[in-house]
């Protein structure tokens, strides 16, 4: 089947003749243009994919930091009713860096007393890299303490919106905390026989 395109240059060359000088530059003048929309278009939907991708980052910024605002504010009650008694937080967020500055790692939220460290981690939609990667943050942090003569118990939590059940588990798994969203708070369920690790 013959296409429009096609069919238009064909147009252009003399049915029976060889094709003349003339006929064939008319065919690179059409497909020089047809180039040139083809690149407009293909600039145009690049732009269009470009702004899609930096709103899709910016919404999923915002989905972190609702869960943060909805972690953050009650944080502490809920462990301190576990028997923690924490005494300081860092709840915008702490950082460790190497020694020439650079970023090792972030911490969403930090809770401290003088036996323990808890080290939340706090996202909108909980996956199992974010578990991989907590392990490693702790580990972190536990050489970073380390270094400089802190011995205090360091455990771990992971608060999210979204929590799929062999998401939460493999947290349970390795030791964290997890907190739901549940409405506009958070809920924190212990399964009986929890033990969170230590680091």
């Amino acid at each position: 089947m013959e296409t429009v395109q096609t069919a238009k240059l064909r147009a252009n060359l003399p049915s029976a003749a060889a094709p003349t000088f003339e006929s064939v530059w008319a065919l690179v003048k059409e497909v020089a243009k047809n180039q040139k929309e083809t690149d407009r278009l293909i600039e145009e939907n690049s732009k269009s994919i470009n702004a899609l991708t930096k709103q899709m980052g910016g919404l999923h910024n915002s989905f972190g930091e609702m869960a943060e605002h909805l972690v953050a504010p009650g944080i502490v009650e809920r462990f301190n009713n576990l028997g923690y008694h924490f005494d300081g937080i860092a709840d915008r967020g702490f950082t460790i860096l190497d020694e020439k500055g650079n970023l090792k790692t972030e911490i969403d939220i930090l809770l401290e007393n003088g036996d323990y460290i808890l080290v939340v981690e706090v996202k909108a939609d909980v996956r199992e890299k974010d578990i991989e990667h907590h392990v490693k943050r702790l580990e972190i942090l536990r050489k970073h303490r380390s270094k400089h003569n802190d011995p205090r118990k360091i455990r771990g939590a992971i608060a999210g919106a979204v929590f799929y059940p062999n998401i939460k588990e493999k947290a349970l798994a390795n030791g964290f905390y997890v907190l739901e969203q549940s409405g506009y708070t958070m809920k924190m369920d212990i399964p009986e026989g929890f033990k969170p690790k230590e680091w």
